[in-house]
């Protein structure tokens, strides 16, 4: 059945779902975000996704027949593959270096191949039966939703800076014990930076360029919690002590490539790792101190007794 959508369109016999998704890393899937577009229909009685889109930060695909059990895969004779029946749908990938922008690719496609991609997602009549001309009325509304959608429904966060601070050049720690409402909690080290502008400029605004969560259950860190917010949960029998593993990326000289996959290549550029290098013992020192303080406190290493809620709610 075809997912539920933030907002449904329909046209020439055919429903386009547009919705926004956010996946995390070891939890749904990598860590990504975006829009998804489905193509639907009734089939059997039953509303069917016969295409689908997904137009994320980093996923860039396309699915056909994603609730077709009996598609039929057919690989070129020169890679001596045999063909296969694939429950899933087929998964062709966009390349983001020629195709451009996912959703205008997306857009781009139903309006000019949408019979042929029916077809080979096994549904032929359907294919045959559309009104095209309908459809293509609705694909700038279409377009327009999903755009909409991917700056509105972005999923972003604005943490604390925290209480002990660490400057260190481009850049500065922020160590907090945080404690969600429902409980979960622990150690957060916050990478900040001043974006947008000199620090003497009244407009200059700090961001949190890194958020690492060493939490009691949900143990995950971020990338760019206000830019992309990729967010990846730490594989607990991997990582025994995020706090280690932590402390081991910026010991291995790991947090320039890490900022630059926040979004902030300039301030990365700016990163004096040999400054870093100089501030990480004090940094992890008062780090573990504030670890044992929660377990004393709490059981919970890095866990305060009371809620700490963030300067902005949601």
């Amino acid at each position: 059945m075809a997912k539920e959508a933030d907002k449904r369109f329909a046209a020439g016999g055919l429903a386009f779902l547009v919705r926004h998704e956010l996946w995390d890393g070891n939890v749904q899937d990598h860590a990504d975000q975006g829009v998804s577009i489905d193509v639907a229909a009734d089939v059997a009685g039953r509303e069917t996704a016969l295409l689908r889109f997904n137009c994320f930060d980093i996923e860039r695909s396309y699915i056909y027949g994603p609730e077709n059990p009996d598609l039929r895969i057919a690989a070129p004779a020169m890679l001596g593959q045999a063909d296969r029946v694939s429950s899933g749908g087929i998964l062709c990938r966009m390349d983001p270096t020629t195709d451009g922008n996912p959703i205008g690719w997306t857009i781009r496609m139903l309006n000019t191949k949408l019979p042929q991609m029916l077809e080979r997602a096994g549904y032929a009549q359907i294919a045959a039966d559309i009104n095209l001309a309908a459809v293509r009325r609705i694909l700038p509304d279409v377009e327009a939703c999903a755009w909409e959608l991917a700056g509105s429904r972005r999923n972003t966060v604005k943490h604390n800076r925290g209480t002990d601070i660490f400057e260190c050049g481009a850049i500065r720690f922020g160590l907090e014990m945080r404690r969600l409402p429902m409980g979960d909690g622990g150690l957060a080290i916050h990478v900040l930076g001043d974006i947008g502008g000199a620090t003497r400029k009244t407009y200059v605004e700090e961001t949190e360029l890194l958020a690492f969560d060493c939490f009691w259950d949900g143990a995950h860190y971020h990338y760019g919690p206000r830019n992309k917010n990729h967010r990846i949960y730490w594989d607990r029998t991997i990582v025994e002590e995020p706090l280690d593993w932590v402390f081991e990326q910026l010991e291995n000289r790991r947090l320039k490539a890490m900022i630059e996959r926040a979004g902030y290549p300039g301030v990365a550029a700016d990163l004096d790792e040999d400054k870093v290098a100089a501030v990480i013992p004090a940094l992890k020192r008062r780090a573990y101190e504030m670890y044992q303080e929660g377990e004393r406190l709490t059981g919970h290493k890095g866990l305060p007794l009371q809620p700490t809620p963030n300067l902005v709610a949601d």
